[in-house]
């Protein structure tokens, strides 16, 4: 029990800084979206095959991987940068969170999970917070961004899915991002005449790449393995609002009244829902 939550909230921390470092360098102007993705996958790929050589014994990690999955990992990556372009912060979340949620609960109810009137409590109560949070962010947001951001959740979902029967998560993980790197470069070359990257853009992209997303999907590929697809679905809710907690630590956002009744919500029915699954 104690690894599964020191797992789930280092995951979901990494998850916020992911997104605060996303924020500072595509809507900051530091960063172009195919090239942002590009350094970030491949910084993830070259720091896990360090990981790996130094605390996996069995080398056959550079066979690991899946195409499948890294497939989903670049999807999600690369329609995620694009998509915060053209979107502010509350709808994006709103509408990748959702589309998360959607995917992994409808393939639990698929696979025959029936959560219990605690868990739907605690679902609705989580939602209705984050609604809450970003309801003023949620003014005619362009088609194609909300499209873009949609299809990032999506795939991000089906990775989580996938990396919940992981037996060797630092060797698949490993593997997937290593596989994404010429996924990434392909699109890069495409807009190779929009490529722009400062150096600032550089340090966040490869922040983002090695801390947040490589340490922190391996991370929650481990937690995978504790959590039912409903309660993964569920938890990834407090994401944003550790992200908005972090923006006032780092950014000097303001802490306002909807903030904390937001925060309330969403914790509050994340609890429910963990101690619904355990009745």
């Amino acid at each position: 029990m104690t690894k599964a939550i020191l797992y789930t909230t280092f995951a979901l921390v990494a998850f916020a800084f992911n997104s605060i470092l996303c924020r500072m360098a595509l809507r900051g102007g530091e960063a172009d979206a195919a090239g942002f993705t590009l350094v970030r996958i491949t910084s993830g790929a070259i720091t896990l095959i360090v990981i790996s050589y130094l605390f996996i014994e069995d080398k056959s990690f550079r066979g690991r991987g899946n195409w499948l999955s890294a497939s989903f990992l670049f999807a999600y990556a690369i329609c995620f940068s694009f998509a915060y372009l053209g979107l502010s912060a509350g709808t994006g979340a709103l509408i990748l969170f959702g589309s998360v949620q959607l995917t992994m609960i409808v393939y639990g109810l698929a696979k025959g999970e029936r959560p219990g009137w605690l868990e739907w409590i605690g679902l609705f109560a989580a939602v209705g917070g984050l609604v809450y949070l970003v309801l003023p962010g949620l003014a005619a947001p362009p088609l194609h961004s909300s499209a873009l951001m949609a299809a990032a959740g999506a795939p991000w979902g089906a990775y989580t899915l996938r990396g919940r029967g992981s037996s060797s998560p630092l060797a698949d993980t490993t593997g997937n991002f290593t596989i994404a790197v010429p996924m990434a470069l392909v699109v890069a070359l495409i807009f190779l005449p929009n490529l722009h990257l400062s150096k600032e853009g550089y340090i966040l992209a490869a922040l983002s790449g090695a801390i947040a997303s490589g340490i922190g999907y391996t991370v929650w590929y481990s937690a995978l393995k504790y959590l039912t697809a409903t309660r993964a679905a569920v938890l990834q809710l407090a994401v944003p609002v550790i992200a908005a907690s972090l923006g006032i630590m780092l950014l000097s956002e303001t802490a306002t009244a909807r903030l904390i009744v937001s925060a309330v919500l969403i914790l509050g029915g994340i609890l429910l829902a963990i101690v619904g699954r355990k009745r």
